[in-house]
């Protein structure tokens, strides 16, 4: 069916209620976790978790699956274990917001600190609700608002805006992250967008706008010839990370996209605030599930991020916006007008300057 039976004067003689078109639908799963569904005439649904940090746990587009979940999730914040029993996998989970990357004591103070920072299994408030419509265009949005802070520490808080417009397979993010406390706060962020089968599988290829690719490790050094293509699953897969330096158009927003020749997905963001693009591949058999991460940060952690210069801190007062954009490429067609935008940036494009990974040319 074509997109003519969406227009505004067609929908408004039909019904007088929106929702049957498009919503957030606000309820509380069999746990007791609040979860918010969405769902869009686009074929787009997912799911959001607003006492896990408001990120997205299921997703799917015409029934297809976008994303690998855990076993038994989702999982209600549990601060007495640790972040891998609590991972939900899904479509989005947050890093940060002091911390992304392994477990670590701090360099300076001895401070311990756990896998991925806390924003995950904080619980949101002020969760709201809008849809308008702009002349021929109706929108809808939740937000919410997810607090760190803690007594004579760090005072973060991070609003955050979804945003799906009717009839199409999109899901925007705009998180801004505001400094409430006296003192300068260091500030992680990473998007651990985690793509799974069938949209991840053998065959399926990565197709980024690098400058330059560097493995994280020499676990990942073996495949670094192979770094976007993807294998079928493999028992204890050795999962491999890589860091991709991309080229940004001149607004600085850069694009990638995971696909097979008539379906992917394209995650698009301003690299003006996250400059760093982080690939995660862990096809291992029965978790086979990549993450496309894109962040103001690698997930290396404060002491490594401090050490060479990768460290960002909020001053008192001051915040940052970042902005994410997921889009679903339906079609042979779709992908192949996607992949056409991320040559063309690959080759006339230019290097994210914020990016810093001198050291990893060694």
């Amino acid at each position: 069916m074509n997109q003519e039976w969406l227009a505004r004067d067609l929908l408004e003689q039909h019904s007088v209620d929106m929702r049957q078109f498009i919503d957030f639908r606000q309820v509380t799963f069999e746990n007791g976790s609040r979860i918010v569904e969405a769902y869009n005439s686009s074929g787009l649904t997912f799911s959001v978790l607003p006492d896990r940090g408001l990120d997205i746990w299921t997703a799917h587009y015409k029934g297809i699956p976008l994303t690998w979940i855990s076993m038994g999730s989702p999982h209600p914040p549990d601060f007495g274990q640790n972040w891998l029993w609590q991972f939900n996998g899904g479509l989005v989970t947050t890093c940060g917001l002091t911390h992304a990357g392994g477990w670590e004591d701090d360099a300076i103070t001895g401070e311990k600190r756990g896998l991925h920072g806390n924003i995950s299994q904080l619980r949101a408030y002020h969760v709201n609700v809008q849809g308008e419509w702009s002349h021929d265009h109706y929108a809808m949005t939740l937000s919410g608002v997810i607090s760190e802070g803690r007594l004579s520490g760090e005072q973060l808080r991070l609003h955050r805006t979804y945003r799906m417009s009717l009839g199409q397979p999109v899901i925007e993010i705009e998180d801004r992250v505001q400094n409430r406390g006296d003192r300068p706060a260091p500030l992680m962020l990473l998007y651990h967008i985690n793509l799974g089968y069938p949209l991840v599988r053998a065959g399926a290829r990565l197709h980024t706008p690098s400058h330059a690719v560097y493995p994280r490790d020499e676990v990942a050094r073996p495949g670094f010839d192979r770094w976007p293509d993807y294998d079928a699953p493999t028992a204890q897969y050795p999962q491999q990370v890589f860091f991709h330096h991309l080229n940004a158009n001149a607004e600085g927003v850069s694009r990638i996209a995971l696909a097979q020749d008539d379906f992917g997905l394209e995650v698009e963001w301003d690299t003006s605030t996250l400059p760093y693009f982080t690939q995660w591949k862990n096809t291992c058999q029965g978790m086979y599930v990549s993450g496309v991460e894109p962040g103001n940060c690698i997930p290396e952690g404060q002491n490594a991020a401090r050490d060479h210069g990768r460290l960002v801190h909020l001053e008192p007062g001051e915040d940052q916006t970042f902005r994410v954009r997921l889009a679903v490429l339906d079609g042979a067609e779709a992908v192949q007008c996607c992949l056409a935008e991320i040559y063309e940036l690959r080759h006339s494009g230019s290097p994210v300057s914020g990016c810093r990974l001198d050291e990893m040319r060694e």
